[in-house]
């Protein structure tokens, strides 16, 4: 099982909105670097729910649960499905991330403009301790 952070500003698409729905199509992402790590998603996989832009902190694990599929009508983009797990038992803020020393080399941190990154299983489990789960 691999690891990820998927991101969404809560206005478009929040944590609440998944748990509505159930599960949903992450799709709309446009980088070429995400592209490539939605394609290295598998069902099975999990990810972080990170609020951006106004919270700018993990709030819920998401499981991954079909592997990519074309996004776009030119295939040039990729998305995966997901639907939520649990909500973390807090949020763990971006400021908290930053200055947690055992996460100073995440990925979400290095770049931090992508929408989507990988976490590492030490990282994982960091975040998780973090967020009390």
């Amino acid at each position: 099982m691999a690891y990820w952070l998927l991101r969404s500003e809560p206005d478009a698409y929040s944590w609440q909105d998944l748990e509505r729905d159930g599960a949903t199509e992450w799709d709309g992402v446009r980088n070429a670097t995400a592209r490539i790590l939605l394609k290295a998603m598998q069902p099975g996989d999990q990810a972080i729910f990170y609020h951006s832009n106004t919270e700018k902190a993990a709030v819920g694990i998401m499981e991954i649960t079909r592997s990519w599929r074309e996004d776009g009508a030119d295939g040039k983009w990729a998305s995966v499905a997901v639907k939520p797990l649990q909500k973390l038992p807090r949020p763990v803020t971006l400021a908290e991330i930053k200055a947690q020393p055992r996460l100073e080399n995440m990925m979400m941190l290095k770049q931090s403009r992508l929408s989507c990154s990988k976490v590492e299983p030490d990282e994982w489990a960091v975040l998780m301790e973090m967020a009390g789960a």
